[in-house]
């Protein structure tokens, strides 16, 4: 029999994972809303729920399998009538999903989501188990976007999509094919748009962004794009997530240095400092390379912020390697961190690897690598009292009376944060300058500069 698609048909989306899936899940709803579609964030009340999976680590893809289970038990109990699976997951792992989940109705793939009213439209039209696996090597079209985040003053920017990188340990390349640079022009508009729908800050996203451009113009273009982007008249600030260490060039720290806009804050995932561990990981650092940079980096930008994150327990590594990371970290003192353990991928190579790791000493040495960092987390915030900085605000919290926000240093959802009373009445995404006046491990307390 065929369904009608229904005068408004109500749709929820459930966006799991990186950022860079939540541009993905912005464009799908963009694209929905061009459809007809009414948007819900309920999925009860939805006639169709749409999960944008992400399945880059185990502990990514069980919060996956689980939500599309509780989906999956939402349509059996009748309130639900369609139930597709995109990203990730659906690329990677179609066949068990449909094997273990047979309510699911769709599969989209990661560079099939423009797709998706088309997918909708064929599943309200009578078809059944529909999917869509376009090339994973393709630069997808330009679609409309809904932007959709918590954080209205928040934008993410997608700038590349895929990875040419190889690590051993990563999976990606597998379901998000090669490295492709997103064309300028189009970044640009997109976000001169998000600008306008009143992001105030705007972050920079893909598998790798130093190498943007190279695979379109030649070159790597970051620092043309920067300072493209900094003439975007309503952002006030302009952040870079997923810098790899290796291809941070001379180019891009002046570029970082001088461009207005532009934080002082750059994230480069190390994922291991000692180079015996890191060539088997298909990294193209070494230890004297890291070194040469950070130094470089706070030599010409004294004020720069460093997030960088770690994998422990890698295949082979030894109770020795780890002291020296612990070393390493103590001298180069990182301002923020962030530790996963070891997660054996099928298909890479390092899943071959003998000397696998038991799971209680991976996390041992996650432990010992955060109590560190939170000691040099303190002690640094500590060397910020008395210093005037701007905050992003991201709330009011009655009960303290304090507004809640962000510094240059703190990427959101990441990073610490910044509490400061304030008699004026102020509005998320506005600037506040405050002077820091009290420390804690990850967070400041600041009052406003009057």
């Amino acid at each position: 029999m065929i369904n009608e698609k229904p005068l408004q048909s109500k749709i929820a989306l459930i966006s799991l994972g990186c950022d860079k899936n939540t541009v993905d899940s912005e464009e799908m709803l963009g694209i929905l809303l061009e459809h007809g579609y009414l948007l819900t964030d309920d999925p009860a009340e939805a006639e169709a729920v749409i999960v944008n999976t992400c399945c880059f680590i185990r502990d990514a893809l069980e919060e996956s399998i689980s939500t599309v289970f509780e989906m999956a038990e939402m349509k059996k109990e009748g309130s639900l009538r369609f139930l597709i699976v995109a990203g990730c997951m659906s690329q990677r792992y179609r066949d068990e999903i449909s094997d273990e989940i047979p309510e699911v109705d769709a599969f989209v793939g990661t560079t099939s989501f423009p797709q998706i009213a088309e997918v909708l439209d064929r599943l309200f039209g009578g078809e059944e188990n529909v999917e869509i696996f376009l090339d994973v090597n393709r630069v997808t079209e330009e679609s409309p976007r809904v932007h959709a985040t918590e954080k209205p003053y928040v934008g993410y920017l997608k700038i590349a999509e895929g990875c040419d990188k190889k690590c051993t340990y990563c999976a990606i390349p597998q379901f998000r094919g090669s490295y492709r640079s997103i064309p300028m022009n189009r970044l640009v508009k997109t976000a001169s748009e998000l600008a306008k729908d009143g992001v105030k800050e705007l972050i920079l996203v893909a598998q790798e962004t130093t190498v943007y451009g190279k695979d379109i113009y030649g070159k790597k273009s970051l620092p043309e794009l920067l300072r493209r982007l900094s003439g975007i008249e309503d952002l006030d600030w302009i952040r870079i997530l997923y810098c790899y260490p290796e291809e941070i060039d001379e180019e891009l720290i002046e570029t970082i240095a001088k461009t207005p806009k532009v934080l002082h804050y750059i994230d480069m995932p190390l994922q291991h400092t000692e180079d015996h561990v890191l060539q088997r990981m298909g990294r193209r650092l070494s230890k004297k390379k890291l070194y040469d940079l950070v130094h470089k980096l706070r030599e010409r930008i004294p004020d720069i912020t460093l997030r960088t994150t770690l994998i422990t327990g890698f295949p082979g590594e030894t109770a020795e390697e780890h002291a020296a990371v612990m070393d390493t970290l103590e001298e180069l003192e990182f301002d923020h961190l962030g530790v996963f353990t070891y997660s054996r991928e099928e298909g890479t190579i390092a899943a071959g690897f003998p000397d696998q790791i038991e799971e209680d000493v991976k996390e041992r040495y996650r432990e010992e690598i955060m109590e560190l960092q939170q000691e040099i987390s303190f002690s640094k915030n500590e060397k910020l009292i008395g210093q005037e900085m701007d905050m992003i605000i991201e709330g009011y919290l009655p009960d303290e009376e304090v507004y809640v926000g962000r510094t240059y240093r703190d990427a959101p959802d990441v990073d610490g944060m910044v509490f400061a009373a304030c008699d004026r009445e102020l509005i998320s995404g506005s600037i506040l300058t405050v002077r820091i006046t009290e420390a804690a491990e990850y967070d400041l307390y600041a009052e406003p500069v009057e």
